[in-house]
């Protein structure tokens, strides 16, 4: 990366020191200010709790296998800014974001834009310039007051609704099903899969309100033929898929990508859509990272750990697990620490290297209040080193709670 555009991220980044703000003023302010670009797509818009980028992921290759020119917008990155705004999987260049920022700074200053609102203003000028057939945009935190919900969708995905986030959200999942529904637009169609009753409930109500269909998902309709560390293999409708994400979860996120890439393309074609999901990839999501069955996933929430550790038990049945944990502070802590406790022979703390998660100090003081044994490291380097002398013939090793550690993790494997 040049000094040049290291400085330009820099600055954007600094733009999260204005937090998060929840309003769509100061993000359609900006995009009038540069053209409008939203106006001019097609989009296919995706909320939800956990499974938004996998679901975003499948959709993505299943559209350009089928010969469409594709955005794709999601957050946040793992390793690189650059990944968060793609087209037909190639990563925005360096000079685009350079450009963007010299050419509306002054928009962005006078704004007071936070560092959401200005990526996803770039991202809507970015794909509008590259003229894309369709873009796929997920939501950051919520929906209704997210800065991506100035977009007027061709279709609404749901994923999973969990409590996350609950300190702007609301501190029930049926207040946070509220502001996920906030994406529902008038006579736009919503795909969801089946969940908690309540969820349903108030999607519904809001779908009948904007006189949008709602087509739900059946888990009597999905057969799951087999489930391993490779993937899963699975029969829906007449498909019979094979998804190499790893974890049940992942295969209704990928039954939601199908049907909304079918109502996008108006049907699908088997082999293409075969061809298509063998090809999917979303790093950071039940990753396998060494022979030793290590794996990484950026589970940050209960139910989203919950879904984590019943995988590993899934295809790793007679194993036990051992655990490096980091995590951002998260209401919900205290939930997460018992299920760690009941769930994790070994439970390993640490601390990122940019000290944007919680310390270890702050982590050891919960686990010691929640009496969850534990061991401390004081880097995430130093945690993978005691995760690499594991016996696999005995234990799993499992990095997770965080986005945020991935440089540090990937540059250990």
């Amino acid at each position: 990366m040049s000094s040049n555009i290291k400085l330009i991220l820099e600055d954007l980044f600094a733009l999260q020191r204005l937090g998060i703000k929840v309003g769509l003023e100061h993000t359609e302010e900006l995009l009038i200010a540069i053209g409008s670009p939203h106006l001019n797509l097609n989009c296919i818009h995706i909320a939800g709790t956990n499974g938004k980028g996998s679901t975003c992921a499948i959709i993505n290759r299943i559209l350009i296998e089928s010969g469409l020119t594709v955005g794709l917008y999601t957050s946040p990155h793992l390793v690189n800014f650059n990944e968060r705004i793609r087209v037909n999987d190639q990563e925005i260049p360096d000079h685009y974001i350079a450009q963007f920022m010299k050419e509306n700074r002054n928009y962005i200053e006078k704004i007071n834009t936070t560092f959401f609102e200005a990526t996803t203003a770039m991202a809507f000028d970015y794909f509008h310039k590259k003229s894309v057939d369709i873009a796929i945009i997920e939501t950051g935190l919520g929906g209704r007051l997210d800065s991506t919900n100035v977009v007027s969708p061709l279709v609404c995905g749901i994923t999973s609704i969990s409590l996350d986030h609950s300190e702007i959200l609301g501190d029930t999942v049926e207040e946070i099903a509220k502001e996920k529904a906030g994406i529902i637009k008038n006579n736009i169609p919503i795909y969801m899969f089946e969940q908690k009753k309540s969820i349903i409930k108030i999607i519904k109500k809001k779908s009948v309100k904007n006189n949008s269909p709602l087509y739900l998902i059946r888990n009597k309709d999905i057969e799951i033929i087999e489930t391993n560390d490779l993937g899963s293999v699975f029969m829906y409708k007449d498909y019979k898929i094979k998804l190499p994400l790893i974890g049940v979860h992942q295969i209704k996120n990928c039954i939601l990508a199908i049907n909304i890439a079918e109502f996008i393309l108006k049907g699908l074609n088997k082999k293409t859509l075969n061809k298509s999901i063998s090809k999917v990839s979303w790093p950071g999501r039940m990753e396998k990272l060494s022979k030793k069955n290590i794996y990484y996933d950026v589970a940050h929430n209960y139910d989203g750990i919950k879904s984590l550790i019943k995988t590993v038990k899934t295809i790793h049945p007679k194993k036990k697990i051992v655990g490096l944990f980091c995590i951002k502070a998260e209401k919900n802590i205290e939930l997460i620490c018992d299920l760690l406790g009941k769930s994790l022979t070994k439970i390993i703390i640490c601390q990122d290297k940019e000290k944007y998660l919680l310390s270890v100090k702050t982590l050891s003081e919960i686990f010691k209040k929640e009496k969850i044994s534990f061991s401390e490291e004081k880097s995430v380097k130093n945690g993978i080193k005691v995760l690499n002398k594991i016996n696999i013939g005995e234990y799993v090793g499992l990095i997770f709670g965080s986005h945020y550690i991935a440089k540090e993790v990937y540059s250990e494997f």
